[in-house]
């Protein structure tokens, strides 16, 4: 019954995570080329950590009995008796604020489908950050896995390379450079390759609960990101008000970035590398599928062989052979 259970999990967390990862691409470009008020992502990306730090909140309160004395030991417990070790957070706290910024940008210059593909190179910053930091060693498929990365994103990025045609949703929206949205992926996956390794180090080296983690972490993120909206909002902010062109749609989308972090550990808990890499892949075929029918997305040959290969080296990516077959580890 249990192992029945596990495996009824095992497919809510795939069907869960694809919809999610496809959900969140789709409505930030829509969110950034609609007709009406644009929102500011600055604020957007602070109430999305606001909302992340309630839910992980949530998650211990239910961890320690429902009990709020409880959670309140806990959290002075592990975060305000250890300073030292909840400043350790700082680093990815202010990485996550940025990069999230910087995917509004991506959003906003990158059609859904291309932007999708795109984000994938996190795999390849992710990989290299833990050879350099966690020491790790990367088998020739992986390798192999991530040189197709490059090859199937130079791919999609050439076969966007003419004039983008206006869609049904941004004949008012604001002006859009590829190159721009480009360049605030490749950062953003820099920037995510980072603190996602520089996390997993820190919760490796403790015995802290990756939830009471995850507090410190949109605890820390919230001055961050208000410090971001006071330097390049403040006078819109000024003048409109914090939430500026929000709406139920707005809403919906901080509360879906801020649950992307949480269905990610689900997903690790009850599944596996390779039902990741399969997610990920539906995730990337549906935002294609969609963008054609709801932003007039010109699928391309050239496109859809590139997203062929960006698919094709997350699983390779995922994939562990037997291990006598692992002798082929390389090095750096």
């Amino acid at each position: 019954m249990e192992q029945k259970n596990s495996e009824k999990m095992k497919y809510i967390s795939l069907v869960t995570l694809t919809v999610q990862n496809a959900a969140l691409g789709l409505s930030m470009r829509y969110a950034r080329t609609r007709v009406g008020d644009m929102f500011l992502s600055s604020t957007a990306v602070l109430m999305s950590e606001l909302v992340k730090l309630i839910s992980c909140l949530w998650l211990v309160y239910h961890e320690e009995g429902n009990s709020i004395t409880k959670l309140k030991e806990a959290v002075h417990t592990q975060i305000i008796k250890q300073p030292l070790d909840t400043l350790k957070v700082c680093v990815p706290s202010m990485v996550y604020v940025v990069q999230n910024n910087l995917l509004y940008v991506a959003a906003s210059h990158l059609d859904a489908a291309t932007y999708q593909v795109t984000y994938q190179l996190k795999i390849l910053t992710t990989a290299l950050f833990t050879v350099a930091i966690l020491k790790r060693q990367l088998i020739a498929t992986q390798w192999t896995a991530l040189v197709v990365l490059l090859v199937g994103v130079a791919m999609v990025q050439l076969a966007q390379t003419e004039p983008e045609k206006t869609d049904k949703t941004a004949s008012s929206g604001p002006e859009q450079h590829r190159w721009v949205g480009f360049g605030a992926a490749l950062a953003a996956c820099v920037l995510s390759g980072f603190a996602g390794i520089y996390f997993e180090k820190i919760l490796k080296g403790s015995n802290v609960s990756v939830w009471m983690r995850n507090i410190q972490l949109s605890f820390l993120s919230l001055p961050f990101g208000l410090f971001t909206c006071l330097i390049y909002d403040w006078s819109t902010i000024n003048s409109q008000g914090f939430f500026f062109g929000y709406d139920s749609f707005i809403w919906y989308l901080v509360v879906l970035q801020a649950t992307g972090g949480l269905l990610v550990a689900m997903v690790v808990k009850y599944a596996d590398n390779i039902l990741k890499g399969f997610a990920t892949s539906l995730a990337i075929i549906l935002s294609c599928v969609v963008s054609i029918y709801l932003f007039n997305f010109n699928l391309t040959l050239q496109f859809s062989v590139g997203t062929l290969l960006v698919m094709g080296s997350v699983f390779l990516y995922s994939y562990t052979p037997p291990k006598n077959l692992q002798h082929q580890n390389v090095k750096i």
